[in-house]
């Protein structure tokens, strides 16, 4: 039996439906993720799943003593509590049932045969291992450190910010780890290496998951199934993102072969209907009923093809790299640069140039001084050394605050500020409709006022009426935030075809890798390093070098190299010097033939032809080999160093 059984649910406000005759259910074990358009009914859902929303028909059948658990968007505390207090809240069962089973194994020491002791005991133990209780303590000193709230544990939560207390109240929720855990956007206001624990946090401890989120990658990792909410109606998808995306282009496959069909059958029927007068007698009337219900249909499945088709290929466009920076205007020219906040150092002597077609992503944990290094290019803080010099050029700014919106004034008077319904969008005169059509905004919108919008609609008015402005560079601030995965597609596919500079502060990785040319990587105390990898490259082998720098100090290595007497004298074996020879050669084939991979699957053409499961079956094949290949290399090639430096 599942853990929770939705049956034919509707949900309507006022006259707008919402949900009509949904059925859903998630079992143990599972991480379901929800996605689809703001406004589409996902949260909606997930409160119906809770109980903590009703609904106008249908059941909800769950299991007895089912534990739901939800991360609200504003979270609330007990007033007055500290941190730990706030963290700690709702795990006294927890820390009761884990004092009892150590009382119960005294007493079973002395007492080894009781049966009702060696039941509770067993109950007892199934409760702490259900909620993953053993070492409770140890356990919320981690949690602690890396949601970085160690600092302010004795802190009055009152006293943090927004995205502070939200991470507090995910601390909680994950130490309980209730029956299902339902999170909404729960990567909001986390940085890449605070997702990267939660991602391994829910996977290590089992979690049974209901989560909305437009992290892609976030996802691609956690997802066992993706439900998509769409027209009141939902439609399941096996795994996690990349999944989603290749079942659905298959829809779309059959969608268009359906369709072709049907035309094919409409052209037959209006041959007959044609031929006069037999078509208009009473016995035929039920068949020219079903050529015009056939006409309707033939005229809603392009636009529905269509839809799915503009989707996947913002998906799977490539970004064509622009090399041409010869003679490029330059925009900033940073000269050593440092800014401080009391007694920390955000940035030590830092140099940077941005020219004309840069598309840089800054990046880095929270509160290292990303944002701060926005406002000092904005020229809204001084430098307390260095300089900034600026060229003559146009800003687009996109800030968390939305300080360019008006919440007084509605969607016309905001595009239109001098009167009409026309917008100029990079040298294109079109009506405001027909451009807010392209972030997802139905034409009612039109007079709705700023104010009364939700946060995502309100970003993504932000970002129209930035892409209206005549500007030669962008800076955006965490843009991707409140924002569902189709705007995001969106807004990827402007960003890649803007022709001026872009410099964003992100944590999305998946945006980040799609959109950046160069990465500025915030360290810590002041440092600031320049890469070109993508930015989930850089974090893979950001936490190798973490890994070996861990196992070179843990002391089980300091005491192997106290015992060393003697270093042994390496050599290279036979195996390994024809391996040296042989695999930079294996490696670049394969490069090329990934590469060509990659362009078929970009390739609606080519991955129609051939296959998309097939492709990506090969692709992922090919992949772990190369993985395997780099491996080997580089082992080999270490232990060359290492006999060079013996012998020096």
């Amino acid at each position: 039996m599942a853990l929770i059984d939705l049956q034919g649910i509707h949900k309507n406000y006022s006259a707008q439906k919402i949900l009509s005759n949904v059925s859903f259910n998630i079992d143990e074990g599972e991480r379901i993720v929800i996605v689809g358009k703001n406004g589409s009914g996902k949260s909606t859902l997930m409160k119906i799943v809770s109980g903590a929303l009703d609904f106008d028909e249908g059941e909800r059948i769950c299991r007895q003593n089912l534990e739901v658990k939800m991360l609200d968007q504003v979270p609330k505390f007990k007033p007055g509590a500290t941190v730990r207090e706030a963290v700690e809240d709702g795990l006294g069962e927890l820390k009761t049932a884990s004092m009892r089973f150590d009382s119960l194994s005294l007493e079973l020491a002395e007492d080894y045969e009781n049966e009702a002791l060696l039941k509770e005991h067993s109950e007892v133990s199934a409760f702490l291992d259900h909620h993953s209780a053993w070492n409770l303590d140890d356990k919320i000193e981690r949690i602690l450190e890396h949601f970085k709230l160690k600092e302010f544990e004795t802190k009055n939560i009152d006293l943090l910010s927004g995205g502070e207390q939200r991470r507090v109240a995910l601390a909680g929720l994950l130490l309980l780890k209730p029956d299902i855990l339902l999170l909404d956007e729960p990567t909001n206001h986390l940085d890449v290496y605070m997702v990267e624990f939660l991602e391994e946090l829910l996977l290590r401890e089992k979690f049974t998951l209901l989560f909305i989120s437009h992290d892609r990658y976030f996802i691609d990792r956690i997802a066992t199934r993706t439900v998509e909410v769409e027209d009141g109606t939902i439609r399941g998808f096996s795994g996690g993102y990349s999944n989603y995306l290749m079942q659905k282009a298959e829809i779309m496959r059959t969608l268009q072969k359906q369709h072709d069909n049907l035309l094919k059958y409409l052209k037959a029927e209006n041959e007959w209907y044609a031929k006069g007068v037999r078509a208009r007698l009473k016995r035929n009337e039920g068949r020219k009923a079903r050529l015009l219900d056939l006409r309707d249909t033939a005229k809603t499945n392009p636009a529905q093809i269509r839809k799915m088709r503009i989707e996947l290929e913002r998906e799977q466009k490539n970004f064509q790299r622009d090399k041409s920076v010869n003679k490029q205007k330059m925009l900033f020219e940073v000269e050593n640069l440092s800014y401080s906040i009391g007694d920390k150092l955000l940035i030590k002597d830092f140099n940077l140039r941005v020219l004309q077609k840069d598309v840089i992503a800054i990046v880095g944990p929270n509160g290292s001084g990303k944002s701060t290094l926005l406002k000092l290019l904005l020229d809204r803080l001084k430098p307390d050394k260095g300089k900034i010099e600026r060229g003559e050029f146009k800003i687009g700014y996109f800030d968390q605050h939305r300080e360019m919106l008006d919440d007084s004034k509605n969607l016309i008077e905001t595009f239109c500020p001098h009167g009409g319904d026309r917008v100029q969008v990079q040298g294109t005169n079109m009506h405001v409709f027909g451009y807010l059509k392209n972030f997802l905004f139905p034409r009612e919108y039109l007079d709705k006022k700023i104010g009364i919008l939700s946060g995502g609609e309100k970003n993504r008015i932000a970002l129209a009426l930035l892409f209206t402005k005549e500007v030669d560079i962008m800076i955006l601030d965490e843009p991707t935030n409140d924002l569902d995965i189709p705007t995001i597609n969106i807004l990827e596919e402007k960003l890649q075809s803007f022709p001026g500079a872009v410099i964003i502060v992100s944590h999305d990785r998946y945006f980040v890798d799609k959109i950046a040319k160069k990465l500025l990587i915030f360290k810590g105390e002041g440092q600031i390093e320049e890469s070109l990898q993508e930015y989930t490259e850089y974090l893979n082998i950001e936490k190798i070098l973490n890994s070996l720098e861990d196992l070179e100090n843990s002391p089980a290595q300091k005491q192997e190299v106290r015992k060393a007497a003697k270093p042994e004298i390496l050599k290279l074996t036979y195996k390994e010097k024809e391996a040296l020879k042989a695999l930079p050669g294996r490696i670049s084939v394969l490069e090329g033939e990934i590469e060509k991979l990659n362009n078929c699957l970009a390739d609606p053409k080519c991955y129609q032809e051939i296959g998309l499961s097939k492709i990506s079956e090969e692709l992922t094949a090919k992949e772990a080999l190369y993985e395997e290949l780099i491996d080997a290399l580089l082992h080999i090639e270490e232990k060359v160093e290492l006999i060079e430096n013996q012998e020096l």
